[in-house]
């Protein structure tokens, strides 16, 4: 563990420059003390490792200095095995990139790992996209991908929910996300404001020669998780308090993982037949009821007033669909 921590901070200084020692133990989530013992043990095996004192200060490696342990063990290259993910890769034009880069890196390892490596790759495959989704065309991923890389300024048009939008929008992009097999841009406008673009929405899309200086405190993932927070927290304005017979309940994963974990949290103990009362968040009335009328006969809805009629007269709408008309319709 001792050896691993110090090869990590090696690393980490030769890849970043200047770190504090509350950076690095932050980044390895060890204490500052322990930091401060560990670069007195590089220090000591001689590795120059120089400490700049001060509120600015950190420490750096001596310039020039290039380690040249760079070896994989068995657990890492399984691990980037797994990692090449050769779908959202051809969708952003790399197909032909990363299948050099997994032959390069297996003709790299020693003899001894490329057997593992090679059975991982033959043994798990990651498919990100969702079922009964179809993938989305995506023929500006490419040109997004580049700008973003190269911190580049983007133009684009953007069409959003199929809506046509005739502006043309000049954006900073900050970073790509792939969730559930969809790929979201996160860019920056003329404000100064992060917007999120669903990147199949997004066309014309050019590169700009101008660059843009990337905001030093953006973190992609903390900035994509609250985001997502935000969202799912703000996307559903009002409650149903219902009755979930058992098998109502095990159907609520059809609701999504959301409105399960927000009923669990208001969920009574259980009654003699094992009906359960909670309240299950939704977006609007007609939302609701689009969604209740998929638990079908296990659930009753008890509120709000408004929610439980639009439900029952649907129900009944349904009803005389299929009492004596089907037939008449069907001829």
């Amino acid at each position: 563990m001792l050896a691993s921590r110090l090869l990590s901070i090696l690393m980490l200084l030769q890849t970043r420059g200047r770190m504090s020692a509350s950076q690095l133990a932050e980044e390895l989530e060890v204490t500052v003390r322990t930091i401060h013992r560990d670069i007195d043990q590089l220090s000591a095996a001689g590795i120059p490792v120089y400490a700049d004192r001060g509120r600015n200060g950190g420490f750096q490696l001596q310039d020039g200095y290039r380690t040249m342990l760079t070896g994989l063990n068995q657990s890492e290259a399984e691990t980037l095995f797994l990692a090449g993910l050769p779908g959202p890769a051809a969708q952003m034009g790399l197909a032909d990139v990363l299948s050099t880069a997994r032959l390069k890196l297996l003709a790299a390892l020693p003899s001894n790992i490329q057997p593992s490596a090679e059975r991982i790759a033959a043994r798990f495959h990651l498919d990100t996209g969702a079922w009964f989704h179809s993938v989305d065309q995506l023929p500006a991923l490419p040109v997004i991908a580049h700008a973003v890389w190269g911190e580049r300024m983007l133009k684009m048009r953007y069409h959003p929910s199929g809506e046509v939008d005739t502006r043309v929008r000049k954006v900073a992009p900050l970073g790509l996300v792939l969730k559930s097999g969809i790929w979201y841009l996160l860019a920056q406008n003329s404000r100064s404001v992060c917007t999120t673009y669903r990147a199949a929405n997004i066309y014309d899309a050019e590169i700009c020669d101008e660059t843009f200086v990337r905001p030093k405190q953006f973190d992609l993932v903390a900035h994509w998780e609250n985001s997502v927070r935000e969202y799912e927290a703000n996307v559903y304005h009002d409650y149903a308090d219902v009755w979930l017979s058992p098998v109502g309940l095990k159907r609520l994963s059809l609701l999504g993982p959301y409105v399960t974990s927000e009923a669990a949290k208001t969920a009574s103990k259980p009654d003699r037949n094992g009906w359960v009362r909670c309240r299950l968040p939704i977006e609007s009335i007609d939302f609701g009821v689009r969604e209740l009328l998929r638990l079908g006969d296990q659930v009753v809805v008890l509120g709000p007033p408004h929610l439980r009629s639009e439900l029952a007269q649907t129900a009944e709408r349904i009803a005389k669909l299929h009492v004596g008309q089907a037939s008449k319709r069907g001829r």
